[in-house]
């Protein structure tokens, strides 16, 4: 399987020094991004509908090779809550394919007072063109059982497993692809995984199934330029898991 393992954004002005050359302007951020990561997951997408000039910038900005994930706006999940939101999504995806081949998955982000209703999942779902991957980043307990994850199955559509303090999504893949965010383990959003930690991912995650395609790998603790450092971390600790099962 592929892994595409990167950060959840990567326009921070707090990354300057930590990760960005000092005296590098804002617009060569994304380029020397990419050259030490192979995605990142687009979160500015979820408050408001970035311009037709963003996506193109951002395709002609990275390497050929390089994955944008895309986060669904609010207006979507958290407002329409899915219900009559046809044309939005239309609008959305619209936009999101100006990515052309680099547009990984679209992660549609549900509010934690979103309580569970397959019939609505699946009439969603079933109006999602098949071509392009989607997940689905559920924040209430009630939609993690294997029922819901049996409709995600069925469009071969994507759970998002993610971990944050006090509720962590259970490692299932529900498509011929994975897809993994990092919220931060003892803090949300501003917390460091150790090493043990991401070790322990590592061995969690190279145990998915082997028929996957791709493993989509997002860590989302921006706080002190933690995400950065972790997500090198996790890349490292995969690459000795893939070698010993070579071995």
């Amino acid at each position: 399987m592929d892994f595409y393992i990167g950060t959840s954004g990567w326009h921070y002005d707090h990354w300057r020094k930590r990760f960005y050359p000092e005296k590098s302007s804002k617009a060569q951020w994304l380029a020397f991004y990419a050259g030490h990561f192979n995605t990142v997951e687009l979160n500015n997408s979820f408050y408001r509908l970035p311009s037709e000039n963003a996506f193109t910038n951002w395709y002609s900005s990275s390497p050929s090779d390089f994955t944008f994930a895309v986060k669904v706006n609010r207006f979507i999940t958290h407002i329409k809550r899915l219900k009559d939101s046809e044309e939005a999504v239309a609008n959305f995806i619209t936009r999101a394919r100006i990515l052309k081949e680099k547009l990984g998955p679209l992660l549609y982000q549900l509010p934690p007072s979103m309580h569970r209703n397959d019939d609505l999942l699946e009439l969603f779902l079933s109006g999602l063109p098949r071509e392009i991957k989607h997940v689905f980043e559920f924040r209430h307990q009630s939609w993690l059982e294997e029922s819901v994850f049996e409709i995600l199955r069925k469009y071969n559509a994507g759970l998002c497993v993610f971990d944050m303090p006090s509720f962590t999504c259970p490692l299932v893949a529900t498509a011929d692809f994975a897809y993994v965010r990092f919220h931060g383990s003892g803090r949300l959003y501003s917390s460091d995984y150790s090493d043990e930690e991401l070790a322990d991912w590592a061995e969690k995650i190279a145990c998915l199934d082997n028929k996957l395609k791709a493993v989509y790998i997002y860590f989302n603790n921006d706080i002190e330029g933690f995400a950065v450092s972790n997500a090198r971390t996790l890349r490292s600790c995969l690459q000795i898991q893939n070698r010993g099962e070579r071995e």
